[in-house]
């Protein structure tokens, strides 16, 4: 059987101008194209049809828990389901602080192993480092959450001192019940912290920020790369003027990509921090909260209606990260296309 062709007529144009015949454009779709395209479409509909799933399923199981707390369940800053007084407010708030710290620290991290990797490093050593920084993404997590308890919470101490002691003007660092003055107060009030958590986030989250950024860098036109060279500038400089610009897209994609990872980890929360549920927004005082947190200590003591609020917790961490991946997919699709470098 001959393959199906699609057949588009382009019209000539208006009589008197060009007598010109008509062109036929011939599309040819053979079989394994037309296979191809609806494996893609047939994968595109499973993945949305899996994430809507999800989301139908957290709604329901959470329906009735919302429909006791109504808008409080965004204000309330406790956990009490068994007399129906529970909300997520102040746990939201510790989320999102962890992962902005972890962000925040793994940026400059990245961004510079990043530019190591693509302008820099000589190949004899470059394909080490690309898998050594994949490698990261292949550690456990609970093998960062040992870490951060038994090496590296006592070792963050004096910074998180130091930190209240001498920028205590900024609300962030304001650590309630400090004394700046006594040398020897002890240190409970510094570990398990919000800050400590964000620190050992932030090595999962490297390798995140660092694969989108390697990628959208060497993606910069080579005729550019050249042209700064041509007119005189230094590597730095080109890296400057050509590479980061380009690269902008791909920066704030695996930024956004990297945070949407730290909104969801878990067991280094479980593992270091002291479970509070109200808000705590100085990161360098012991206490805080994750949701993902919340749920992996609650969920097997908690009766049906317990159940359906941590399902209600859920769902508000599902929305918060499916919103911030999907926007960060669009940027990195955008920096892909190399529509940035238009700037």
């Amino acid at each position: 059987m001959a393959p199906d062709l699609g057949v588009t007529e382009v019209p000539s144009a208006p009589h008197g101008t060009d007598d010109r015949p008509r062109r036929q454009l011939v599309d040819t779709k053979a079989p394994a194209e037309r296979a191809f395209r609806g494996l893609n479409r047939g994968s595109a509909v499973v993945v949305l049809a899996i994430f809507a799933l999800v989301g139908v399923f957290l709604a329901v199981r959470a329906e009735p828990a919302l429909r006791v707390s109504k808008f409080s369940f965004l204000t309330t800053q406790a956990w009490q389901p068994d007399i129906h007084h529970f909300g997520i407010a102040g746990i939201m708030v510790d989320t999102i602080l962890i992962a902005v710290v972890a962000v925040i620290i793994a940026i400059p991290v990245a961004l510079g192993l990043s530019l190591f990797i693509t302008e820099v490093a000589p190949a004899s050593i470059k394909r080490t480092l690309v898998s050594l920084v994949d490698l990261m993404a292949a550690v456990p997590s609970v093998v960062y959450g040992l870490w951060a308890l038994e090496f590296l919470q006592g070792r963050v101490v004096g910074v998180s001192r130091w930190l209240a002691t001498w920028a205590d003007w900024i609300p962030l660092f304001r650590v309630n019940g400090a004394d700046p003055s006594n040398p020897v107060q002890s240190g409970t009030l510094y570990s398990a912290s919000t800050f400590i958590v964000g620190i050992a986030v932030s090595l999962m989250v490297i390798p995140i920020l660092c694969s989108v950024m390697r990628e959208s860098f060497a993606q910069a036109p080579l005729g550019e790369r050249e042209g700064a060279y041509a007119l005189g500038g230094t590597r730095w400089g080109m890296i400057r003027t050509v590479v980061l610009p380009f690269g902008k897209g791909g920066i704030i994609g695996g930024t956004m990509l990297g945070l949407g990872r730290a909104l969801g980890e878990t067991i280094v929360v479980i593992l270091i921090i002291s479970p509070v549920f109200t808000i705590n927004s100085h990161i360098l005082q012991s206490g805080g909260n994750s949701i993902s947190g919340l749920i992996a200590n609650l969920y097997s003591e908690s009766d049906a209606f317990g159940t359906s609020a941590l399902m209600a917790a859920g769902l508000a961490l599902f929305a918060l990260t499916l919103a911030i991946n999907f926007a960060a997919s669009a940027v990195v699709a955008r920096s892909r296309s190399g529509a940035e470098s238009d700037g």
